[in-house]
């Protein structure tokens, strides 16, 4: 249970160094010129010489899009919470980095910060709820991105990147299962294209490499590759990106005037693989004889969301009980009214932690279009990679790796 638990996590997680970039560079041709706005942008290659901010820089995606701004050409400021722990990042090399909250508006545009008036041209906004939760979701995901949004229109800066999601379509259709992270993305998408101020692109990826790795390590080990059958022999479906193609391709919009006011949805360059396919890869590039698979029922996610979320129920009517008996000091009240409160909010958290992995397991998370592919790094050849060098430990995608 343990094991499934983990599986859990790892596709709740968003399925939300890899090989060089489409159109990698020689260190030599890094400091390009700036690119004239009316020239063509060139794929991986162009920088129009302006100066780009980084929010969200200190994530999976972010860390890879500083990298890439900075091999550009790019005067690149990382936004950070902690500058010393940053310092130690060598993704950040030939960065600047500066520390702002992104949840205080005022701080966002002081003296001396990044968003300081005439500081900033582009802003490229990695910012991502870590859990998912709707309280999290609507911080993170939409407050705390409008804070910059609106902290970078204050500054004069010309362009504004996001990196969203390619599940908020759901949001959109109003499916009945789309989730709080992408009705909070749906609602930033919404304010970022009603402003004027500035021109901007909207990034929607499929799934990260890291985000479909997370069993490498226990398929090694022996155990089987675990996915969710759909029914009728049918699993998901997707065509992740590489941290760093997806980073040279949000790094690309600022200087590809097609990109302007413009969504892509993207995908890697692989066509569409279901999980099933995803695991007997795993078997093979780690020399396994046979591959050995384990089809859960997605009815499990069901039955486990159901029981969280009628728990959450259960504890926030009993937090509002008010027949207490006469006389009941009113410190026990208070205390168990708060106690009650507080495990419905962390069984509502559960439930719908629960339910982003189930939409990933249902979900495909595929482009076909070839003008949403991009890049040039395989899903086998990540495979191939982390097998022999290992991968970061995360513990909201990856299942007892080494940290590394």
């Amino acid at each position: 249970m343990r094991f499934l638990g983990s599986l859990f996590f790892s596709f709740a997680a968003g399925v939300r160094i890899a090989s060089p970039p489409l159109f990698a560079a020689t260190a030599v041709a890094c400091r390009r010129r700036a690119l004239p706005r009316a020239v063509e942008a060139v794929p991986g290659e162009s920088c129009t010489g302006e100066k780009v901010v980084v929010v969200g820089a200190t994530g999976y995606i972010g860390k890879a899009v500083v990298r890439e701004s900075v091999r550009r050409g790019y005067a690149t400021t990382a936004v950070v919470r902690d500058a010393a722990k940053a310092a130690g990042e060598p993704k950040f090399e030939g960065a600047r980095i500066a520390t702002a909250d992104v949840c205080d508006p005022p701080a966002l545009g002081a003296a001396g910060s990044p968003f300081e008036k005439g500081a900033v041209d582009v802003v490229i906004s990695c910012l991502a709820s870590r859990s998912g939760s709707k309280k999290d979701s609507f911080a993170i995901d939409y407050q705390a991105t409008l804070n910059c949004l609106d902290a970078a229109r204050a500054a004069g800066a010309r362009h504004f990147v996001l990196l969203s999601a390619f599940c908020v379509k759901s949001a959109e259709r109003k499916d009945p299962y789309a989730l709080q992270f992408q009705y909070a993305k749906m609602e930033f998408e919404a304010k970022l294209r009603e402003q004027t101020e500035m021109t901007y692109s909207i990034v929607r990826p499929t799934a990260f490499f890291k985000s479909v790795s997370g069993q490498l390590e226990v398929v090694n080990s022996g155990a089987p590759f675990v996915y969710f059958d759909l029914g009728e022999g049918r699993c998901a479906t997707c065509n992740p990106i590489s941290e760093a193609d997806l980073a040279a391709a949000l790094v690309d919009t600022v200087a590809d005037k097609s990109k302007e006011n413009a969504l892509w949805n993207l995908g890697g360059p692989d066509d569409g693989l279901s999980m099933k396919q995803q695991g007997e890869m795993v078997a093979e590039v780690l020399g396994k004889e046979e591959a050995k698979l384990l089809a859960v029922p997605i009815g499990l996610f069901d039955v486990i969301i159901g029981g969280l979320q009628g728990g959450a129920d259960l504890a926030l009517r009993a937090s509002r009980f008010d027949a207490w008996p006469e006389g009941a000091p009113e410190w026990l009240v208070k205390g168990l009214a708060s106690g009650l409160a507080g495990l419905a909010q962390s069984l509502e958290d559960s439930a719908e932690f629960g339910r982003i992995g189930r939409y990933y397991a249902v979900e495909d998370m595929l482009t076909t279009d070839p003008a949403d592919k991009y890049g040039r790094t395989t899903l086998r050849q990540h495979y191939e990679r982390i097998a022999v060098e290992g991968q970061e430990y995360d513990p909201y995608t990856t299942m007892f790796a080494p940290n590394k």
